[in-house]
């Protein structure tokens, strides 16, 4: 069956359509164009139905730090110092949800950077933006709106709700985002991100802390880097060397990711 552009154009050619109704053939055959599969032309298009839409597998979460959810909503449609950037989210201090790009779409949110074996996290997230500048509490408001949109993102797209994580936690040294003032601990009660679970002791011998947090996802290329986001996303604060406590917490989230107490990462070396 020949295309409706195809059929527009036979049209024309054999002068047998008035050119109001050219007009619209052509239009409707933009317009179907625009919304069928982009098909490649060097192959034969033998459609299957076993498929499905690409899915988001994390959600990345950030910081406007600018003056208010007009200038966001207006970087976020244009550009920054760095070029064009856009979220899928914005959410306000008063709690107000503005969506920007679809789901299932692409946003330019994340830039370089991995997390865990995620390379790519501009395609495999869902970024949300907050209106806050990195220095000042987040809104209950806020952070009561947030916990309602994970849950839907979580439940509808089947995002793992431990795959919640901070610009910086992809990033770090780039980004600062959404750093050391965003209550974690309280996603976490909610059911979001992955946090430390019951009492925190003290790390077998042989355990690599290093080992750790690549397992829980932090990249290791600028080690004092990942300490920092390290720091602000797990003990809401800075400093970019491991003490005592971070192995603890290391130790704790070892334990959960492998589902075990007994097989936890230790040095090879």
């Amino acid at each position: 069956m020949p295309s409706p552009l195809a059929t527009a154009v036979s049209f024309i050619r054999f002068g047998r359509a008035p050119l109001f109704r050219v007009s619209c053939l052509l239009l409707l055959a933009v317009l179907l164009a625009a919304c069928g599969p982009v098909r490649n032309p060097m192959a034969h298009w033998v459609p299957s139905p076993n498929y499905d839409q690409r899915r988001p597998v994390a959600i990345v979460i950030h910081f406007t730090d600018q003056g208010s959810v007009q200038e966001s909503l207006h970087t976020l449609r244009t550009a920054n110092s760095g070029g064009p950037v856009s979220a899928h989210y914005l959410i306000g201090s008063d709690g107000g949800i503005y969506q920007l790009v679809a789901d299932d779409k692409r946003a330019w949110q994340a830039g370089p950077g991995h997390w865990g074996t995620i390379t790519d996290l501009n395609s495999a997230s869902i970024g949300i933006e907050l209106d806050n500048n990195g220095h000042s509490p987040f809104a209950q408001a806020q952070i009561d709106s947030l916990l309602r949109l994970l849950a839907d993102l979580t439940t509808r797209l089947h995002i793992p709700p431990t795959q919640i994580i901070g610009h910086e936690d992809l990033a770090p040294g780039r980004k600062d985002d959404p750093g050391p003032l965003f209550p974690w601990q309280r996603l976490a009660e909610a059911g979001f991100g992955l946090w430390p679970q019951g009492l925190l002791i003290d790390p077998p011998l042989g355990f690599d802390p290093w080992m750790a947090l690549a397992l829980v996802g932090y990249p290791l290329d600028d080690r004092p880097a990942a300490v920092r986001s390290f720091h602000h996303h797990f003990r809401g604060m800075d400093g970019d060397t491991l003490d005592a406590q971070d192995l603890r917490v290391l130790y704790a989230l070892s334990c959960q990711l492998t589902g075990t107490k007994e097989r936890v990462p230790v040095s090879t070396r």
